[in-house]
């Protein structure tokens, strides 16, 4: 009977406080993870046909994670995204925000998976503020509602005269541009996004910090009941622990981390001067062969910087500085023409990428036929059977190129089949290439809307 009794009080105790559906079930039931996030080279774009970004990813691994389909928001402005998670609009808000104690009396915020330094820009040719009184000589223009006006907020306890504009229709990318543009002096965007837009806009110039090294997590409503909160740790223990975090962040990151100026503006210049002479046979050639032609035209520039004549001290020639052997083995007469040598160069490309095991996916199969073609075949295989034996994955380009190095130290070497070889050469290719190839993408895109093709009221679901 009183087991009865129990019961019954239980069952009460449930009708009464509406037996509320925990949030993680509620997202398995209606089969999609709503996700905020913004346009910007750290968290979503377009990438040649298909979206791209840090955030993107992780969280299109969140929703698989979850066994759900990816739905991505994209609000007007910073103001509104935090807006709509505190309402609980969205499930989270995956956009590189800063965790600040502001935000967490409105938001809770998920496991901390990077470490960001707010960092105040100003353009090269103009004089280099010394600290952050210096900053009443110009404009200081910062994103609304960011993490930046809190930060400015608590240096102007200290400096009243410290003044700024908050722009609420920029985000950070932005305002760099204006910098660049000379439009206005100064503004403050966190370190990734300064590394990420550097390529992009080459007179940037770091002036100081103005913060330590804040961390960026997810959001959720702060009404959220735990449910996805667990699932989220449980979500970032296993990333790390497998490596994909940090495989996921060389992949949007390693390869920007060293800024050329001088390389930076001369690829600019050559945009404008070189490119629109072979543009079309580019085209032609990556349609050919099932590649984004702008891929090949970052290769040819790092081969010869888009000069028809270039020789090497080894004798290769050439746009795409093809050896004597692949020039006849792609039935190539003539390499110093620029036709026949970007065509022979990509179906090198791609019969070394057919070449490669199945197994191996994109964009991975690409950067290691790359490395291929600049190292040799048998060198990259030789880089992939040390990266096995040390337990990681060889199909993954940023776990090779870890170990392509250990070519040209004779411990390695001697334990591969093809010997020595100065591994650490394709490693640094491919990461001129890929800068190169950002800025590509950039500047086609520059003078069209760079954001997908997305209803805001009611987005598709991201494959």
């Amino acid at each position: 009977m009183k087991l009865l009794s129990l019961l019954l009080v239980s069952f009460s105790l449930l009708i009464a406080c509406g037996e509320a559906q925990p949030h993680l079930e509620e997202i398995r039931e209606r089969g999609e993870l709503r996700v905020l996030t913004r346009y910007a080279p750290t968290s979503y774009y377009v990438k040649g046909e298909s979206l791209a970004g840090f955030e993107y990813e992780l969280a299109q691994q969140f929703a698989k994670h979850l066994n759900v389909k990816l739905k991505i928001i994209v609000p007007d402005n910073l103001g509104d995204m935090l807006q709509l998670i505190e309402q609980g609009k969205a499930d989270i808000a995956a956009a590189g925000l800063t965790v600040t104690p502001s935000r967490k009396d409105i938001i809770r915020f998920g496991p901390v998976y990077q470490e960001v330094t707010q960092q105040l820009v100003y353009r090269q040719g103009t004089k280099k503020p010394r600290n952050i009184t210096a900053l009443k000589e110009g404009q200081l223009e910062v994103v609304a509602n960011s993490s930046h006006v809190e930060q400015l907020q608590s240096h102007q306890q200290e400096i009243p005269a410290l003044d700024w504009l908050e722009n609420s229709e920029l985000d950070s990318s932005g305002l760099l541009e204006l910098v660049q543009l000379e439009m206005i002096d100064y503004t403050i965007a966190d370190s990734n996004e300064i590394a990420a837009n550097q390529t992009l806009f080459p007179e940037l110039r770091v002036a100081f910090d103005i913060s330590e090294p804040q961390p960026l997590a997810w959001a959720m409503p702060l009404a959220e009941d735990g449910s996805l909160y667990d699932e989220m740790v449980t979500f970032f223990d296993n990333m790390n622990a497998s490596g994909d975090l940090d495989r996921l962040t060389a992949k949007y990151y390693g390869h920007i981390r060293r800024f050329d100026y001088v390389d930076t503006r001369a690829i600019h210049r050559r945009i404008l001067t070189h490119l629109p002479t072979y543009q079309s046979t580019f085209e032609q050639a990556a349609n050919d062969y099932n590649f984004d032609w702008r891929l090949l035209a970052a290769i040819s520039y790092q081969e010869s910087h888009w000069n028809p004549q270039a020789v090497s001290s080894t004798g290769v020639k050439g746009l795409m500085m093809l050896t004597q052997a692949t020039a006849k083995q792609m039935g190539i007469e003539n390499r110093e023409d620029p036709t026949q040598s970007i065509h022979g160069g990509a179906a090198y490309l791609a019969s070394i990428r057919k070449r490669l095991p199945e197994r191996i996916v994109e964009p991975d199969k690409t950067w290691i036929a790359l490395a291929s073609y600049n190292i040799g075949l048998g060198h990259v295989e030789d880089a992939r059977v040390l990266t096995e034996k040390a337990g990681k994955n060889p199909n993954l380009w940023p776990d090779i190129k870890a170990h392509l190095p250990l070519l040209s130290k004779k411990k390695w070497y001697e334990q591969t089949r093809h010997g020595y070889a100065r591994g650490g050469e394709p490693v640094r290719y491919i990461e001129n290439i890929r800068r190169y190839y950002d800025i590509l993408l950039h500047d086609q895109q520059k003078n069209v809307s760079s954001k997908p093709n997305i209803d805001k009221q009611n987005p598709p679901a991201a494959l």
